[in-house]
């Protein structure tokens, strides 16, 4: 199996995923240029957090121009893995891989802390060593986290069980007060129907070694490895 990191200009947490996948968890790992577009062997491709193009017209929205994303399209189609990852999501908003968009933190300020978020969904790819309700410890580094979908798409979202993570407390409990950045209905993570696109806003990279205060993240990865090599 083998992971690719997408690099597009402005990237600057390509790094922290390249690191996790090779040097903790010990996997095959290549960056992959924004430029690229033979991807066919890989299994999972990891779009990091970051500004691409510097978040010129709104964050994701030129990156998505990008040739690579062709031919994640296809990539997607097969039924390989892809992770966004907060300039990522976006970018899979953007793209149309994900429903939904990205609109600016509520109290307009670009937020960077640790928050908690529950799994409501453990049956995908990205989540399946997870408990159900589990909650993770992840750090947030964002100024359009705010995750907006109309009544409609949201009720679509709830019926296909896409939601997979919701910001919360410590103990679990979802509420306006742990919201971070006003995501409607506290969601902070996504997959599409098919159920092999993930796109969330907290960092598990960044949450990935006892060093950082937190190894929840690596609940995410270790679950894409479990998922492939179970499938393979």
């Amino acid at each position: 199996m083998k992971f690719g990191v997408v690099v597009f200009p402005g990237s600057n947490c390509d790094q922290d995923c390249f690191y996790v996948i090779k040097n903790i968890l010990n996997k095959p790992v290549e960056y992959l240029w924004h430029q690229s577009t033979e991807i066919n062997n890989f299994d999972c491709i990891i779009l990091p957090g970051g500004f691409s193009y510097g978040d010129y017209l709104r964050a994701g929205a030129i990156a998505r121009f990008s040739p690579i994303m062709r031919s994640i399209y296809d990539f997607v189609e097969k039924g390989k893995l892809v992770i966004g990852i907060c300039n990522g999501f976006q970018i899979l908003l953007e793209a149309g891989l994900l429903s939904g968009a990205m609109i600016r933190n509520e109290n307009c300020r670009f937020i960077c802390k640790y928050v908690y978020i529950r799994v409501e969904n453990t049956n995908t790819p990205f989540t399946n060593l997870c408990k159900t309700n589990q909650v993770l410890k992840i750090p947030i580094a964002h100024n359009e986290g705010n995750y907006y979908i109309d009544t409609e798409g949201l009720e679509e979202l709830k019926k296909n069980n896409q939601i997979v993570f919701r910001y919360c407390d410590k103990s679990g409990e979802v509420s306006k007060i742990h919201n971070p950045n006003g995501a409607i209905d506290n969601i902070s993570g996504i997959i599409n129907k098919k159920g092999n696109v993930l796109g969330l806003m907290p960092h598990p990279e960044r949450s990935s070694e006892k060093l950082l205060s937190s190894t929840d993240g690596l609940l995410i990865f270790k679950s894409i490895i479990n998922w492939i090599e179970n499938k393979l």
